[in-house]
């Protein structure tokens, strides 16, 4: 992936842009190969001879990705990168000759609306101009340009210490043709920010390249204007190939914010935590009842989830979508999910007082009359609505929260009801969530399923790490709900999901695992899976949302922000030796007050801690 702060694209093996939108993550496709031909757009710069790369590495610290081809002939290098936007989008390729000669041969071919438009390109003496209702596109370059078949070919020779440049340039097409950068500065100065951007990272430890590449991912999926992150720069790469599992992820989900801001707080990240908490508070302003677990970049809230019947999908799976219709879901944790941010924002940016604290009383005081209804739970099931554990547990959280905010923080709530409610809620899923056969909790009241959200109820302190029902947990799911190893979400075929078909292993259900592991006092074994997890990284350092243990694969959008989340923060944690609970800054000492002392009212049957008193 290369990237700008509003949108990203994505290079092959083979050197080919194969993915981009523009203007926006979210904005139609020019170069939409990834889900079809290339017919339906791609940017190829490679040897005439083509193929497979020999390597390739992104420039330490950055995202300026160089590419190698080391063939008979000679040896060369393509350097791939986007300058940090300024009023217009550049994506600029530099070809460089190490050694000896070659042939290179370029083929353009933009295609707006994914795949569907096909510009009118002409030529001027600064180059090429392709213009498709409100994009105008702008190539230049000294190499020669030929047009053959709606492509625009540059077929060309690079000898040792040549530097041959091109530079695409994206403009509103009602607008004078911009000012074009020249490559050899734009890389000298998107060099130098992401550079300085990386040394601003306090993260120490065995594993600080990989939390390091990690973060740049994270920093990359980030819309600079309004401080949103998107889940992943793609949409509809399948979660299992040929079937019907393929979703857009190019909006920003709630459920990321506790994970973003504990992810960019730990690393030394203030200014990024502090824009998503700004995202977060804009999306969810207004009638609490209309909450919802995703928003657009700008914080949009209608999405509307549509097929692409012309494109084939990812070696055809289909069908391609845009939109998400899981916007409209009732997915209960959310309302835990946001609550959970604001108390870490509260512990971890020591803010005076709490602007935000209208918004959250009545987020809290419309949750008062949901909590028990059934819903989508966490996963955006499309199957029937259920009780699913993970929900009340986020609810539970989201009255813990406030009771905090309340004794902690000196903020103004009804401290006994919301001290009710959450005991209410811990003995309900004690008494309907549990197995006590089996020892384990389950997906869903009544049912025998597992689900790995459940590893997350040490983690948001519902129980304490090392409780014998969260070793038990533990324990089941590793028995039966793991391939190779590695964890699943819950299995497709005894979970009424309403979709057909199967998955890969969910890879932050894995860093979950880690996490649990290391909490139980389990460190070697969380260690190993983590090490397990670092290798299913691509060769540039990226993952995907899924993996296929039985070929050896990455399945899902790509790259994802839930993974890269899960890894810096298993990182982090393993670095220091101990878990962190979800409302708890990571390696950092919390405000006053966020150590508190048991709460009253603790539930029947439980210690304070097992109702979240003590945080570590």
């Amino acid at each position: 992936m290369i990237g700008d702060l509003h949108t990203a694209a994505l290079v092959s093996t083979a050197g080919s842009i194969d993915w981009l939108c523009l203007p926006r993550f979210d904005s139609p496709a020019c170069f939409a190969a990834l889900l079809d031909s290339p017919q339906a757009g791609r940017w190829l710069l490679a040897p005439e001879t083509g193929g497979i790369c020999t390597r390739r590495q992104y420039r330490d610290g950055t995202l300026i990705l160089e590419t190698d081809w080391e063939t008979d002939e000679g040896h060369v290098r393509v350097i791939d990168f986007m300058p940090p936007r300024d009023a217009v989008a550049d994506i600029v390729r530099v070809v460089e000759g190490i050694r000896g000669t070659v042939k290179m041969r370029g083929e353009l071919i933009l295609r707006f609306d994914y795949g569907h438009v096909v510009p009118w390109v002409r030529r001027d003496r600064h180059g090429l101009r392709a213009v498709a209702g409100p994009d105008s596109v702008y190539l230049k370059t000294p190499a020669p340009l030929v047009g053959k078949d709606f492509t625009t070919v540059s077929e060309f020779t690079v000898n040792a210490g040549d530097h041959v440049p091109f530079v695409l340039t994206w403009a509103p097409s009602h607008e004078r043709r911009p000012r074009t950068v020249e490559a050899d500065i734009a890389l000298e100065d998107t060099a130098g920010f992401w550079t300085d951007w990386s040394k601003r990272c306090t993260v120490r430890g065995p594993y600080r390249k990989a939390v390091q590449r990690s973060l740049i991912t994270l920093k990359a999926l980030t819309y600079a204007p309004t401080g949103g992150i998107v889940a992943a720069a793609t949409t509809s790469l399948p979660e299992q190939i040929g079937g019907p599992r393929n979703w857009d992820y190019r909006y920003c989900w709630l459920r990321d914010a506790t994970l973003t801001l504990q992810a960019f707080l730990a690393a030394g990240y203030t200014e990024e935590a502090s824009a998503w908490r700004d995202w977060l508070l804009r999306a969810v302003a207004g009638d609490p009842a209309d909450l919802q677990i995703m928003y657009s970049l700008h914080g949009r809230r209608r999405l509307p989830e549509t097929e692409l019947t012309w494109l084939a999908g990812y070696q055809g799976s289909k069908p391609v979508r845009i939109g998400n219709a899981a916007a409209e879901q009732l997915q209960l944790d959310v309302w835990g999910e946001v609550l959970d941010c604001l108390s870490l924002t509260r512990a971890s940016l020591m803010t005076i007082g709490d602007e935000s604290w209208a918004i959250q009383i009545a987020l809290m005081r419309h949750l008062e009359s949901t909590w028990d209804k059934p819903d989508n739970g966490l996963w955006e099931v499309r199957g029937p609505r259920r009780h699913f554990v993970h929900s009340k547990v986020m609810a539970w959280v989201a009255a813990d929260r406030m009771v905090r905010g309340i004794r902690e923080s000196g903020m103004p709530g009804p401290l006994d009801r919301w001290e009710a409610l959450r005991d209410t809620i811990h003995d309900e899923v004690m008494t309907r969530g549990f197995d006590a056969d089996r020892n384990t909790f389950v997906q869903s009241y009544g049912s025998k399923e597992l689900d790995a959200s459940l590893l997350l109820i040490p983690k948001v302190g519902f129980l304490p790490h090392d409780d014998p029902r969260v070793i038990g947990t533990i324990d089941a799911i590793q028995r039966e709900l793991t391939e190779d190893g590695f964890v699943l979400r819950y299995r497709p075929q005894d979970s009424d999901d309403g979709l057909p078909g199967g998955e890969g292993v969910f890879l932050a259900c894995s860093f979950w695992m880690v996490d649990a592991l290391l909490g139980a006092g389990r460190r070697a074994e969380a260690t190993a899976l983590f090490e397990r997890l670092l290798a299913l990284r691509n060769d540039v350092g990226l993952l995907s949302e899924e993996w296929d243990a039985h070929t050896g694969r990455q399945l899902g959008n790509m790259p994802q922000a839930f993974s890269h989340f899960g890894l810096v923060l298993s990182a982090l944690q393993l670095h220091h030796g101990k878990a962190h609970h979800s409302n708890v800054p990571i390696g950092g000492v919390p405000a006053s007050g966020s150590l508190p002392a048991s709460p009253s009212g603790s539930p029947s049957g439980a210690s304070s801690t097992a109702s979240g008193a003590a945080l570590t």
